[in-house]
């Protein structure tokens, strides 16, 4: 087993560089890069995209004094590399360049961004007065909240129903089980969102729960209970909306894993030796099927934790790690871009060996030791 997780772990660093190095070179051939959003604020060409980006750091207000300056003095020349970029000095131009880094060939800029990644040093974000590494930890406590009690949520409730409608399959409460789970999945999270504030968050009936944040602003005065309970309070609306998909998946790939199963022949020989119902189906079915489950927890952890939270928090006003990537791509904030996406990609490479040591914990037959990588 050691040899194996040796072998996991090496094979994560080229995986990583190829995910890097693929996209570094689209963004290379992006249009409105950090310089292009610059040269649009300073333009008045922005909108409320460059109204936040000013707003983000005060470096470039007081760079725009200086760039209308060394234009009234530099006869308009610009430089064409840029759109937009008429009428500003080119010295300001290559300023810009070097801030970001774009003096610099592709190569070098690559070379140098592996470079401090492997260290874990992520820089600054452009757009913000903030380490990059501090502005993930400053928003990863919603990312967490939501994506650890989906995950948990969905798999303590689906698991046992999927087992109990594989075992009851084809009696009326799979039926009826069947119909909730397919048009709890059919609807959007984002439109049971909206329902939901509506609905009980002072909308048009009730107002039973927060419109937005994750805590209340009296939160520290509170007791350790009262915090307890404010933050479920606060947490119960987009829980509830972002389970509902989760939930379905699960549950169906539970029944579905668990129907094959029983159909075996092993099945018949234990129940032939005299095992009872439960003896088999925890025995032995148990076992078996829940490896397709162990299969599906990377995937679903990554996508609960990460990237399907984003209409969620914008609806709720939750600034988490979906919505700061969001915003970050829209401002060309490559910094966090990077760093995101370097963060998430090695979360999602140590949870899939994790999931696949788990597998040994289930069904001890399983030896990767013995299999190719």
């Amino acid at each position: 087993m050691g040899a194996y997780i040796a072998r996991r772990l090496l094979l994560m660093i080229p995986t990583l560089f190829g995910i890097m190095l693929l996209s570094f070179t689209v963004i290379q051939f992006a249009p409105g890069g950090p310089v292009e959003q610059v040269i649009a604020q300073l333009t008045g060409q922005g909108g409320d995209a460059t109204d936040r980006i000013s707003g983000g750091g005060g470096d470039f207000q007081s760079g725009s004094d200086t760039a209308q300056t060394s234009t009234e003095g530099s006869g308009g020349g610009g430089s064409s590399k840029y759109r937009g970029s008429q009428g500003l000095d080119p010295e300001f131009i290559k300023q810009l360049e070097k801030q970001f880094g774009f003096d610099k060939p592709a190569h070098e800029r690559f070379a140098k961004m592996i470079w401090d990644y492997a260290r874990f040093d992520f820089g600054e974000s452009y757009f913000r007065s903030i380490t990059v590494l501090d502005l993930i930890l400053e928003k990863m406590p919603v990312s967490i909240s939501l994506g650890i009690w989906i995950m948990l949520i969905s798999y303590i409730i689906s698991i046992p129903l999927g087992i109990r409608k594989a075992v009851h399959d084809g009696s009326k409460f799979d039926i009826w089980t069947s119909g909730v789970i397919i048009v709890a999945y059919a609807i959007p999270g984002f439109l049971v969102a909206v329902l939901l504030m509506v609905f009980f968050a002072g909308g048009s009936f009730l107002d039973w729960f927060p419109l937005r944040g994750l805590t209340s602003d009296n939160f520290d005065q509170l007791s350790l209970w009262g915090k307890i309970v404010d933050y479920f309070w606060h947490l119960t609306l987009p829980l509830i909306a972002l389970c509902l998909a989760a939930f379905a998946t699960t549950t169906l790939l539970t029944k579905n894993s668990f129907l094959d199963e029983i159909k075996k022949q092993y099945v018949v020989t234990a129940r032939a030796k005299g095992l009872n119902d439960r003896q088999v189906l925890y025995g032995h079915v148990f076992r078996n099927a829940m490896l397709i489950i162990i299969a599906g927890f990377p995937s679903a952890f990554i996508s609960a934790f990460f990237s399907g939270s984003l209409l969620i928090e914008a609806i709720f006003s939750l600034d988490g790690l979906g919505l700061l990537g969001f915003t970050a791509t829209l401002q060309r904030d490559y910094a966090v871009v990077f760093a995101t996406l370097y963060i998430f990609a090695l979360m999602g490479l140590l949870v899939n060996l994790i999931s696949d040591l788990t597998y040994t914990l289930i069904d001890p037959r399983i030896d990767f030791d013995r299999r190719d990588v």
